[in-house]
């Protein structure tokens, strides 16, 4: 829909990129208003902005003025896209999580209609896969978190060649890891400050948990319930619930640990501040090096290398530019084009910066 400035509030959705009398835009397409927005389009005098039918977090827009009236197919192709479907996605897993809360079982036919068809999608919307940590907010990081775990597990499992109904199962695999947390008590999972050591052994139960929720599903294959229980071990046995080692875990397992890792560090969570898809990349080879497997890691790297090309990103001294080509060996140091001077820089050469945010 189209609207004035004056009509957003934080938490819409920007459908579209806003330009200004700039060769970039002056805020891209998929970015979730925040209140600097607001004032960068009232400083760049711009009149009317394209705004998803929904926020950030699911909910329904409503009485909000609009510029013009929208065909119903206009409508139809946003409430249909990637972005929306995903939101609404996040959204019924929320009410599914608050059911098992409240004691109800995990029903795996209804999780296996609800993740398959944006599985699917997902397909053609790598890159929005790789982003979606844009969406997560600290207050429902919990469900972002298991439907985006569930969508890079499948990702990766088709980077690896998994077939059709192995990379389902993977994305299952995801997806359901966390529904053990249901047991865990809610003023853990809410707290706003680090947890005692005591809270976080309980936080460690939830893999177990997990296992135990869905363990008598006949939807399932035995390799899902062994990558579910699985997820938090590492390769050099630091982790847990049992502590296994490289050839104990099962591969299921080693792809959501990668993703698990993946889109908890690049997400804004209740006590930690989120950090850069490239920043966590870095991490995840180098800084916790011998905890994943190398393969499953590399499948994840392979994934940006074929989806980052002509994404603008912001460096950590504020400049911002276009990824315009990566190497296979630096796959997080790429050369980029910067926006005011169209200098090209190749990162590799430049220790001192680092891609701070995917715009």
């Amino acid at each position: 829909m189209r609207v004035h400035p004056s009509q957003l509030e934080a938490g819409n959705i920007i459908v579209k990129d806003v330009w200004g009398y700039t060769n970039y835009p002056i805020i891209s397409k998929n970015t979730v208003v925040k209140p600097i927005h607001i004032t960068i389009l009232h400083k760049f005098l711009i009149d009317e902005v394209e705004i998803s039918h929904r926020f950030a977090d699911g909910e329904t827009i409503k009485n909000i003025e609009t510029l013009e009236e929208e065909s119903p197919a206009t409508e139809q192709v946003y409430e249909t896209s990637f972005i929306h479907h995903y939101l609404e996605t996040v959204q019924k897993y929320k009410l599914m999580f608050r059911q098992w809360q409240a004691g109800s079982p995990v029903d795996v036919v209804k999780v296996r209609q609800l993740i398959v068809p944006l599985i699917n999608e997902a397909q053609q919307n790598r890159l929005e896969i790789l982003k979606m940590h844009r969406f997560s907010t600290k207050e429902d990081y919990l469900y972002h978190h298991s439907v985006a775990v569930g969508l890079l597990a499948a990702l990766i499992a088709r980077q690896l060649k998994y077939s059709k109904g192995e990379v389902i199962q993977i994305g299952l695999a995801g997806v359901l890891s966390d529904c053990g947390m249901a047991k865990i008590d809610p003023h853990i999972l809410h707290k706003m400050k680090p947890l005692t050591t005591n809270e976080f052994e309980d936080i460690k139960k939830h893999p177990t948990y997990s296992y135990r929720m869905i363990e008598n599903s006949k939807v399932l294959k035995h390799a899902v319930l062994l990558g579910v229980l699985q997820h938090h071990e590492r390769i050099d046995g630091s982790g847990y619930p049992i502590g296994l080692r490289a050839n104990k875990i099962h591969t299921y397992g080693k792809i959501i640990a990668v993703c698990d890792t993946y889109h908890a560090m690049t997400s804004e969570r209740l006590y930690r501040s989120k950090q850069s898809p490239f920043k966590v990349i870095e991490a995840i080879t180098h800084d916790q090096f011998g905890k994943f497997d190398h393969r499953i890691v590399k499948a994840l790297m392979d994934s940006f290398l074929s989806s980052m090309t002509g994404t603008r990103i912001k460096l950590n001294d504020n400049t911002v530019g276009e990824i315009i080509f990566t190497e296979a060996k630096h796959p997080t140091r790429p050369m980029i084009r910067l926006q005011h001077t169209d200098e090209i820089i190749h990162l590799q050469h430049h220790p001192h910066l680092h891609i701070q945010e995917v715009l």
